[in-house]
């Protein structure tokens, strides 16, 4: 797996965190076992602290990663989501508890060999995706188990899986991750990277692994690093920052950005 190390180094998929003001729900990552760390970006809990007096939207911005996740209450409730486009809505109850597993981009298809596109734009319940992984969910993670915890049961879940795995050792793949990744979403994408691939072959190595087009991916990954930068608004228009990352001007800058995080720079930055 020496050849994926080069996505932990360039690629750190974040999500918005939850605001400080909001004191009654909590957001945490927790890095997996190091043998783990070219697979996975982290493991993470979003939790109620005491019951909400009304629902609570959850925002999920595009970051290019599949991920695994469960009802820390119930634990048989598990599902995946694949690669998404735009951001995702959750509309919760009062109370909740969901723990996540974050794969970093390819690495569900090169662990569990499934098709990455037909889990793009989906939640789907795990057991029909990956029903083993499932089972074993449920059998060794009991309900309301706190994250270090359930952490020690998926480096033992998961690291069962890596040991045993072989790995797809196209190295085109990986040099067209690399590629993208190191120079943050900007590169055109049909002539800049030229690995040894026609364009509609590249987009078919693209879509089994990571669930999108190049294109896709790349603007996905022009945005995560937005996001990483942490810039005031001020900086992104009055400074044209966003002609740094590769956009032609502010309108298609705010038109992806909304569709990838849900709400304009402005209110994003604030």
């Amino acid at each position: 797996m020496k050849e994926f190390e080069f996505i932990k180094t360039l690629y750190r998929p974040v999500q918005p965190t939850i605001l400080p003001s909001f004191k009654t729900v909590s957001y945490q990552e927790l890095p997996p076992d190091p043998a783990l760390r070219n697979v996975v970006y982290c493991y993470w809990q979003l939790k109620t602290l005491e019951p909400l007096a009304q629902q609570f939207n959850y925002r999920v911005v595009a970051d290019g990663c599949i991920d695994i996740f469960f009802n820390n209450q119930n634990v048989s409730e598990s599902f995946i989501m694949g690669f998404c486009k735009e951001y995702t809505e959750f509309p919760l109850e009062d109370s909740f508890d969901y723990i996540g597993i974050r794969f970093f981009p390819s690495m569900v298809p090169q662990m569990f060999g499934v098709n990455a596109s037909e889990l793009s734009s989906k939640v789907e319940k795990l057991e029909l995706v990956l029903p083993k992984i499932a089972k074993s969910l449920e059998q060794c993670i009991s309900p309301k188990t706190d994250l270090n915890g359930v952490a020690l049961h998926l480096d033992r879940i998961l690291g069962g899986v890596f040991n045993t795995v072989e790995f797809d050792r196209d190295y085109r793949l990986y040099k067209a991750l690399y590629l993208i990744l190191k120079n943050w979403g900007t590169l055109e994408t049909e002539s800049g990277l030229d690995i040894g691939l026609s364009p509609r072959q590249l987009r078919r190595l693209f879509n089994h692994y990571i669930g999108a087009t190049p294109k896709t991916f790349s603007k996905v990954v022009r945005f995560q690093n937005i996001l990483n930068a942490k810039p005031s608004f001020q900086n992104l228009t009055q400074n044209k920052l966003f002609y740094d990352v590769g956009f032609y001007d502010q309108s298609h800058f705010i038109k992806d950005f909304k569709n990838f995080y849900g709400v304009s720079p402005t209110r994003a930055f604030r």
